[in-house]
This record gives C-alpha cells, structure tokens and sequence, in this order.
C-alpha cells in the first residue's frame, strides 16, 4: 500500500547541542592573573532578603534560608553577618542566685556587660569579710560581758528553781540528781537511804542488805511517784528557761553583728543599685543574721556527710553566672552545629547525692547556644531540629513569647523530674534557619505559625545566567578557593573546562550551576591529578580527568543497569520497525550524577468504550504524573478522533520490564505514538526514541533530564551498532538545554546520530512512521496518512461495536417472545 511520504523534518546542527567555551574569550592566561572575588555572585535577590532580615529589628523576621546544598548559603549568611560588626543592641549579663524565700525557684539577676563577675568577686569578698569579722564581734568584751549577764541571770534562774524543789524533796527524805541513760544523763529524784542518794531501782539491794524494811520501800516508791509529777512540771520549766536562753543569746549575736552585717553588705549596695540586686542583698542580710552559727564555725565550711560528699554552708551565697559578656565586644554570632535541647536551650544538671538520688540548685543552671546569642543571631540548619524529641516544639515557644526557660530536657525514659523552676529570662535573638525548600513547604503547610515567626525568606537560586561578566566572576571564585586551600594555578583552558561543566550540572546550555560546592570538589580532584601527573599548572586535562574520575566512582548503578541491556535482560530494539512499540526514555538518579535510559513501551487494542488503561496504575506503580499524561492523551483523541463518532475501542499502555514506581509524564509522547501506531497499523523505526510531554491540543511540552536521556540512548545505540539512523525526539523547548557530551556531539556531526525538536504530536509521528500525520478538511483526513488510517480503523471499530450490540438486542428480544 502506498503511504503520502512525510516531509523532511529537521535535525539539529552539532552547534545546538552544546556550549564549548572558548578559552580565548577568558581575559587571562591562569588564575595567577586573577584577583579572589569576595563578593557571592548569582544571589542578589537571596541578598537582598537576607540584608533585610538581618538588619530589621522587628518581631517575627527571623530568617529562613533556602536552597540546594553547596549554593553558598552559610558562606552568605557567615558574610553578612560579619558586616554588621559591632551594631548591636546593648548586651547583659545573666547571673542566678538562690532564693532564700523559695529555693526551687532561683532568682535571675541582670547586669550590664561585664558586671556580673565584678558583683560575683565583691560578694564572695563580702562573705569572707563577715567569716573574720562575725567570730571576733562574738569575742569582743563588750558581747562576752552582755552574754555573761544573760548566762548569770539564766543560770540563777534555773539554780534557783532546783533548789526549791530540792529542799522541798529533802524533807521528806529524798535528793535531786543525774542519771545515766546510755550516754545521756537526766535529772532523776534519789531517794536517801542512811543519808546516802540511791537510785530507786536499787531498792531492792538496800532491802536485801537490811538497810530498809519492805514496808519503808513502798512507801518511798510512793512518794517518788507522787514527787515524779512535780519533776516533770519542774522540767518543762527548766526546758522554756533554756529556751529563753537560746532566744537571748541569739537576740544578742544578732545584735551585736547587724552592723557589721550591714556595714560590710552597705558598699555592695551603694555599687549595685538596681532594684531586683538591692533586694537580693537585702535577702542576704536577714538570712545572714538568720544563721550566725555558720560563720561562728557550728557548721564549718567544707563538712562531710557519712558517703564522704563535702558540704558547703556557703554555697548559697554563691553566684551563678550562666552568660558573661564582658569579652563581648561585637554583635554575638553564634553559629550552633549540633542543636541538641541542651546544647541549644541549656540544663539544669543533676547532681548524685550519694545516696542513689541526685539534686539540682541554682549553681546547677548552665547556659546554651541561644542564650549566648541573645542580643544578636543563631544560624540553625533547620534538619537538626527535629534529630531530637521536643527542640522544634521548644524553639516556637521561646520565639512566640521572647522567654527562655530552663526546663530538663525531654526524654523517653525520664525516671524523676527536677523540681528547680528558675526564672525566666527575656530573648532577643534573631534567629536564622538553613533549610531546603521542600522542608520550608512542609513547615508553612503544617505549621499555622510559622510565617509569623520566620517572616523574611531569602531564596538561593541554583543557577545564574551566563554572560562574559559572569565568567570572570565565576573564575575568580575559583581564584579563591585555590589560594584559600594553596592549590595549583588553573591555566584558561582549566578553568573553561570546568565552565562547561558548570553548565552540565545547570542543565542549560546559557547558564552555570551556582552549587559551587561540586565545581570545588572537581577543582580539588583537578589539583590532584595535576600534582600526580607532576605538573605545576592545572589543564584541561586535569579536570577532564577529574570528572571521568568522579562519575567512575558514583557509576556502579549506571553499569549494572547497562549490563543488563547488553547481555539482553531487558529487552531493546534500535534497529528495525515494529507496530505499537516505541522506545521511551527515563532517568535513574545516582548520588553524584544523573544518567538515562530507555524503556520499552507498547500499546494494544480491543474493541470498548474508549478507556484508555495505564497497566502501570492498574498495577499501584504509577504515580500521579503519568497518571495525569494517560488521562491526557485520553482527552487528546476524543478531541482530535471523537467529535464525529464515539470512541469504541479500550487500550492498554504498558512499561514493558518495570518492576518498580513509574512517574513523570515526559513519555506521553512516547505512549501517544504508539496507541497511533497501534490504530493505524503503521511500524514505528525503533533506532528513535522519544520524550516529550503534551497537552489535550497536541502540543509537545518540555520534560527534565534531557540530556541525560539522549546520552542514555546513544550508549544503547552505540551498543548495538550505529547505523546513521538512530536518534532522539526531543521537545523543541528542551533544545536550550542540551549540553551532550563530546561524543554525542561528534556522533552528530558524523551523521551517525540525530536529534529531532518536536512542537506537534504530527510532526513526531511523521518522523517515526515516514508518513504523513495529515490534515483534516471537510472530507476528512489526507487519504492514506496516519490519521485517515486511525479514524478509519476506529469507524471499523465502531460499526463492529454497534453489529455486537444490534445482535445482542435481538438475541434478548427472541428470548423475550419464547
């Protein structure tokens, strides 16, 4: 049968297919010639947002950086960070001290900078002061004569009180005195046996000896019951004496040292006058004066309990600086690596009692990163804050209400909690978050607060626009990572090697990668070729070495994949013709690089109702993507074949040997080719691949990984055997993009190897069958083209569908009448 023949469609030139960069136009010889830049380049809009963010003092405009890693994002913010120096809001320091009313619930002092370890040394000089000054107050005449008074008249008080009872006892043949009761002796009343004092237990002995008769002893226990009464009233009375005692004495100690508490305590007050220290000092004071036995020495200073631990009376004077600023001198910048909760927030620490317990108090409150950058800013990357339960959660509260408390950390096997409750301390801190867009999403999707709290976004981009500017600039970045790191001078042609490259990793013929990272690694590996090979000036070479290196190294998916095709494990063709197969091409990606292949696909028929059944979907390996192109190309042939009949036929489209999840829509193309194939009868050539994505009109839309793609096929081709016939479909807005390697290109120029823009469905379907696509007019399609032979074949379709159902309808109606 005779076919209209297609017209010839065009071919990319060598040109088109990628940017070689002239090392003539680079206005040096090396980077010997060249100046390190200082500035980022490529990032002026992220710059701008992020002078913003670090310069307005508001609530709400923390900072969210994002961007693909090795973009220059913590060199940036480490820069502008560095520039703003020493403008910055006045900065404290933040000391705990105990308080003495409420121990589990230490007071916070602040200080201007530097006076916290000023107020720490003067106070603990005031301590010592008073530990001299209080024992010789206590020796001085003037209170050992007042104490002797109160001794004497206590002492007479109590002598006195004895001694009535014991002339009132004598009478009746009894005597006051000590008995001892373990190592304790008590006041007893003795009976008087030949003017001797015995002890009432020993009554017995007296009898025995016949010294008392039995009646004599009853009646002296009698009596020493009767007077044990008297005793006890008489005890209690000595007992509130002493305690009148005690309370004198104290009353004097505490008279007799208050002026020298208070003078000593004065000069602190007259230094350090804010409300909340003079208070502080004040609670000082009375709970000196409280406790003059600590410094008399009653409960000396370094005493130790039975498990050995060292007691410290003195302790609670003590001043807990958890932050000093007094070496200060610029904005804090503090850039935290590892933001555990108490790295980040800080701890109260536990501390064993010997006994298996452990406490806490106020000395036991340690500072963490947020707080030393109080005043000025944290740089956070945003992944680590979710490495550990409860720091996300944290961080939102203390930037909701600008407070930071000491809390212990949350664990999943907490056993005890500490009781300690410090203060709260006011935040001033600008905090700023390294991240990935796709987490930004996440968080701005999930957590309704977040755009209050981090108002300003500066966004890095991965790519900047090539022009002859920024291939200066571009070299003198790397002008600077050599004399940072002391590499080698990179000759024109190195560093025009390493452009191109850039423009690989960019994906785009017209742009460099802004990763700057990678285009490092390669300028290091560059280095270490050059020095291996003994050369003292880098080359193109080198760094060609370098990347062949580099994708050697991360390539083993690539080969067992490629081994795989060759020994026949999937299945290929690319050579030859067959109906309602073609090959389409996907992207595997690799951790360094991205690489391509084809995949098989095929198409059949039957006659139904125009479902048009994606096996991969069927299957649950589809994922929304391609489930999307199929639902397309479904529209797309109601629209082109279904305005004048419906539909009867159902297809089936498959990925012929994928055993995993297929994605992306780029082989709608492919798939549209082969269902047309399929309807018309007409072979596909299968030495041309395709990709592409379309829409319902017909029209091809660019897809990623193009260059990728092509390669991947070319190595098939190349595989099997070049024939000068083989090639690739691309969209035609794709052909900006394309940066194939050397070999590719040079395939290309021989004529071995073709690449092909596509705008149409039309035009690709012409290329693969060498047929007309045809137009229609009012009679229909071109006679013969492939469109004429699909709606030919779907009216076939459609009249067998209708003579199944008419026979069906009879057939029913028969059984009706039997």
């Amino acid at each position: 049968m005779a076919y209209p023949k297609a017209s010839r469609h065009k071919k990319l030139t060598p040109e088109e297919l990628r940017w070689k960069c002239d090392p003539a136009v680079l206005e040096f010889d090396s980077t010997l010639d060249l100046e390190p830049i200082e500035d980022i380049i490529g990032q002026e809009r992220a710059l701008k947002a992020l002078r913003l963010g670090v310069e307005l003092r508001a609530p709400g405009y923390n900072i969210y950086i994002a961007g693909l890693s090795g973009s220059g994002k913590a060199t940036a913010v480490k820069k502008m960070l560095e520039k703003i120096g020493a403008e910055c809001p006045s900065l404290f320091d933040y000391a705990y001290v105990n308080n003495f009313s409420n121990p589990d619930k230490p007071t916070l002092l602040v200080f201007k900078s530097g006076q916290a370890k000023q107020f720490k040394k003067d106070l603990h000089s005031c301590i010592e002061i008073l530990k001299v000054k209080i024992p010789q107050v206590l020796e001085g005449e003037s209170y050992l004569e007042r104490k002797k008074t109160i001794v004497a008249e206590y002492s007479q008080k109590e002598q006195s009180l004895m001694n009535d009872f014991d002339e009132k006892i004598k009478e009746e043949g009894f005597s006051l005195g000590q008995v001892k009761m373990g190592e304790i002796a008590r006041p007893d009343i003795l009976p008087l046996v030949k003017d001797k004092p015995v002890p009432i237990f020993q009554l017995n002995e007296q009898i025995e000896q016949g010294n008392l008769t039995q009646e004599e002893a009853q009646e002296i226990i009698k009596k020493y019951n009767d007077h044990q009464q008297e005793l006890q009233v008489l005890y209690k009375k000595g007992l509130k004496i002493s305690q009148e005692f005690q309370e004198k004495l104290y009353a004097l100690e505490k008279d007799s040292t208050v002026n020298v508490v208070k003078g000593v305590l004065e000069n602190l007050k007259e230094t350090y006058n804010e409300l909340k220290v003079l208070y502080y000092l004040d609670q000082i004071e009375k709970n000196i004066l409280d406790n003059i036995q600590i410094f008399k020495g009653v409960k000396p200073q370094g005493d130790t309990t039975s498990e050995g631990f060292t007691i410290d009376y003195f302790k609670e004077y003590d001043v807990n600086i958890i932050l000093d600023n007094s070496e200060t001198k610029e904005c804090p910048i503090v850039i935290e690596t590892s933001p555990t909760y108490t790295n980040l927030f800080g701890a109260i620490e536990r501390i064993t009692d010997g006994r298996g317990g452990s406490y806490s108090d106020f000395t036991n409150i340690k500072a963490g990163s947020l707080l030393r950058a109080n005043g000025g800013y944290i740089v956070l990357n945003v992944m680590h804050l979710f490495e550990e339960v409860g720091v996300w959660k944290t961080l939102k509260r203390v930037l909701t209400y600008n407070k930071l408390e000491f809390q212990e950390s949350p664990t999943l096997f907490q056993l005890s909690s500490i009781s300690l409750n410090p203060e709260p301390i006011e935040i001033n801190v600008k905090v700023i978050l390294i991240g990935s867009q796709h987490i930004y999403s996440l968080l701005t999707g999930y957590e309704y607060d977040f755009k209050k709290m981090f108002k300003v976004k500066a966004d890095f981009d991965y790519e900047i626009k090539r022009s002859d500017k920024v291939l200066t600039e571009y070299a003198r970045v790397i002008k600077k990572l050599i004399k940072e790191e002391g590499l080698k001078e990179f000759d024109k042609s190195a560093i025009a090697h390493l452009l191109e490259i850039s423009a690989v990793f960019a994906g785009q013929k017209n742009k460099l990668t802004t990763r700057f990272s990678k285009i490092a690694d390669l300028t290091r590996e560059a280095n270490f070729w050059a020095n291996d090979d003994g050369f003292d000036v880098v080359s193109a070479a080198h760094v060609d070495k370098a990347y062949k290196n580099a994708v050697n190294r991360h390539g083993m998916l690539e080969s067992k994949i490629s081994e795989m095709y060759e020994d026949g494990t999937f299945l290929m063709d690319t050579k030859g013709e067959r109906i309602g197969q073609v090959n389409g091409l996907a992207v595997y990606e690799a951790d360094f690089y991205a690489f391509g292949r084809p995949a098989r696909i095929t198409a059949t028929v039957s006659l139904g109702s125009g479902n048009i059944i994606n096996v991969e979907r069927e299957a649950g390996m589809s994922g929304r993507y391609l489930t999307k192109g199929v639902l397309i190309i479904s529209g797309y042939f109601k629209e082109t074949f279904g305005q004048d009949i419906p539909l009867a036929f159902n297809a089936n489209l498959v990925f012929e040997q994928s055993y995993g999840m297929v994605d992306g829509d780029s082989a709608s193309c492919a798939e549209i080719f082969a269902l047309l194939s399929t309807l018309a009868g007409l072979p596909l050539k299968q030495g041309i691949a395709v990709t592409g994505s379309l829409n319902q009109k017909g029209d091809v839309q660019p897809i990623g990984g193009v260059n990728e793609k092509i390669e991947g096929f070319y190595e098939i081709c190349k595989e099997q055997g070049l024939n000068g016939k083989q090639g690739v479909i691309i969209p035609i807005q794709n052909v900006k993009e394309l940066m194939l390697k050397d070999e590719v290109v040079e395939a290309v120029r021989e004529k071995q190897f073709h690449i092909y823009p596509l705008t149409r469905v039309e035009e690709g379907i012409e290329i693969l069958t060498g047929v007309k696509a045809g137009k229609k007019t009012a009679k229909g399609y071109e006679k013969k083209s492939v469109f004429d032979l699909v709606e030919q074949k779907l009216k076939e379709m459609y009249k067998k569908s209708r003579a199944l159902k008419d026979d069906d309808t009879k057939t029913v109606k028969r059984k009706k009448r039997k």
